[in-house]
């Protein structure tokens, strides 16, 4: 039986990611220890938080004690849009969201107005960056589909676009349709974890107020939340 851990957004607090970590390898109902579990990270790895390059170092190394699956968030989305061009509009979107605290992270600055991809491109690192373009829109292990804001609902998997996929709210939040999977997310911050009819919501603030939660899945067996704090 596959085990599944999804961990709600991070926001640039390592220190919760390390606390999840640990909790998820020493967790006592992980009754077939001889089987890896599956970690899902949900995305919004960066902004808000202080460590965003720990943080992403941390997902992007992941344990040798589970198989790990990195999706991408819009927070990761903008910062990428940011490498391209030194547009203010597009990187004051991203900024104005958090980016700031991501930008000094990375010792990067944008003091009067100074929008640099290329001090962005060097800070972040080939590495980094490569994998950042590489992460999926979303993991589907049935019967569970996870993705970082959600689905329009009635529109097939194969239809859905990026941009609802990353920043979807009340169209899917609202909805009282039974989706084809058990939608997983984070995006939508929550003071506790929701756990729905047709959707399972997982950021719970570790920007602020500071908690972390993941989500324990396996067919036939109760949902249980983890949370850090």
């Amino acid at each position: 039986m596959t085990l599944i851990y999804a961990i709600g957004d991070i926001h640039g607090r390592d220190y919760l990611l390390e606390k999840m970590y640990s909790r998820i390898e020493t967790d006592p109902y992980r009754i077939d220890r001889t089987v890896k579990p599956i970690v899902v990270h949900i995305g919004d790895y960066i902004d808000g938080g202080p460590n965003s390059d720990k943080v992403l170092d941390l997902v992007m190394k992941g344990s040798p004690n589970f198989d790990s699956i990195s999706l991408m968030g819009n927070h990761e989305s903008l910062m990428l849009a940011c490498l391209e061009t030194d547009d203010r509009d597009v990187w004051w979107n991203w900024i104005s969201n958090g980016g700031d605290a991501t930008l000094k992270a990375l010792g990067v600055s944008n003091r009067f107005g100074g929008y640099n991809p290329k001090d962005l491109n060097e800070a972040l690192g080939t590495d980094r960056i490569n994998w950042l373009r590489s992460l999926p829109l979303y993991y589907l292990i049935e019967p569970y589909l996870f993705v970082h804001a959600g689905i329009v609902p009635d529109r097939p998997l194969s239809q859905q676009k990026t941009k609802d996929m990353l920043w979807i709210r009340s169209r899917f939040l609202e909805s009282k349709v039974k989706h084809p999977y058990m939608i997983v997310h984070g995006h939508t911050q929550t003071e506790e974890p929701e756990n729905l009819f047709n959707r399972i919501g997982i950021d719970t603030g570790a920007a602020r107020p500071k908690t972390l939660t993941a989500v324990a899945l396996a067919v036939d067996k109760p949902t249980r939340f983890l949370s850090v704090s």
